[in-house]
């Protein structure tokens, strides 16, 4: 069952790009905006981690922690990071448990090919580590995702 609004999050995240495990209860009385993408540098991901990261400031002054998660490798993350200069965390989920848990891993098609990836979501959570509310796949503005998760757009 994927997590839903009102659910709590589980505490073990997963470990980021530098092997650092990220926890829930790192971001206690924080909003989270833990954002789920499909790979490090395509066009609509790079879009997307762009735009949180000039919004970053906005976000922190808004009281907003940002964590993105991919099945990436950490080192893939570690360059990804360096090339657009992303000041928040990016949790290696290699095998996809995470993606799995929140339910954005799933059956995708493009061009007639039929493969399991992950679906573009992001899940805000409260303070005390509740979803409240879900930006999904077909919501998300790769280009204004900062403004999304802060609702101004």
């Amino acid at each position: 069952m994927a997590i839903q609004i009102g659910d709590r999050i589980p505490e073990i995240l997963g470990t980021d790009q530098n092997g650092n495990v990220i926890k829930s209860s790192d971001y206690k009385g924080k909003k989270l905006a833990l954002y789920f993408y499909p790979k490090d540098n395509t066009p609509g991901c790079t879009a997307e981690a762009c735009s949180l990261r000039d919004g970053y400031h906005e976000l922190l002054a808004k009281g907003y922690a940002v964590v993105g998660v991919s099945k990436d490798t950490a080192e893939s993350h570690q360059k990804f990071i360096e090339k657009y200069n992303l000041p928040f965390p990016l949790i290696a989920d290699t095998d996809t448990k995470l993606n799995q848990l929140f339910g954005v891993w799933a059956e995708k098609n493009m061009m007639g090919r039929k493969y399991m990836g992950t679906l573009r979501t992001t899940f805000i959570i409260n303070e005390d580590g509740i979803v409240e509310r879900i930006i999904g796949p077909k919501e998300i503005k790769t280009g204004n995702h900062a403004n999304q998760v802060l609702n101004l757009s």
